[in-house]
């Protein structure tokens, strides 16, 4: 079986706190990935120092943060981007939210063509996977509500921008499982890494 090539990899965990159950999703993944010889960076939102609001849509530009501009830079640096992330009422956190909306500008991950009714695509060539946590069963969440918060960032945000493809797995319901569990899920985001 032949080695993949090694990639460029940023992990962006989108929960607040660095001792959740999805930054230990995240620390599995890449974990892994370094030891199968890919360059991994990392990025934990509740890290950060930047305001979440858009405060006048793309109205007017509102400065970036210095923390922000080093989050472009690392996406622009990445061939493969990592969401790790817990579903809040059927949406990511706000956090996550709010650095989208603050870092996946006009001119940076998309750019608005006139005359056409869709964008150019600025980040083309990068893949992505999603890590997503939940208390409510996977499979009640995909098919009862349908997914919103994985559509969102995987649909209507990476792919609107051209990263494709976007992978998706789901881990839950975190609410009352139990230690082995747990195990076996860190082991299937380990494994994904494997497989890049």
């Amino acid at each position: 079986m032949t080695k993949t090539t090694p990639k460029r990899i940023l992990i962006i965990l989108g929960h607040p706190s660095s001792d959740s159950y999805c930054a230990a999703l995240a620390e599995a993944y890449a974990a892994t990935a370094r030891s199968e010889g890919h360059t991994v960076r990392e990025l934990r939102l509740g890290q950060l120092v930047f305001d979440q609001n858009l405060h006048e849509g793309y109205r007017q530009v509102q400065p970036l943060e210095a923390d922000l501009l080093a989050a472009q830079e690392a996406i622009t640096w990445a061939e493969h981007l990592v969401f790790a992330y817990p579903i809040w009422w059927g949406g990511a956190p706000a956090l996550l939210k709010g650095f989208v909306d603050r870092v996946f500008l006009p001119g940076f991950a998309f750019k608005y063509r006139p005359g056409k009714a869709f964008p150019a695509q600025l980040l083309l060539g990068r893949t992505a996977q999603l890590l997503v946590s939940m208390d409510t069963p996977p499979w009640y969440f995909r098919w009862i509500y349908h997914m919103p918060g994985i559509h969102q960032l995987r649909k209507t945000t990476l792919e609107f921008c051209g990263v494709k493809p976007v992978k998706v797995a789901s881990f839950g319901p975190i609410l009352n499982s139990i230690e082995a569990q747990r195990e076996r899920w860190l082991e299937q985001a380990r494994a994904l890494a494997r497989r890049l």
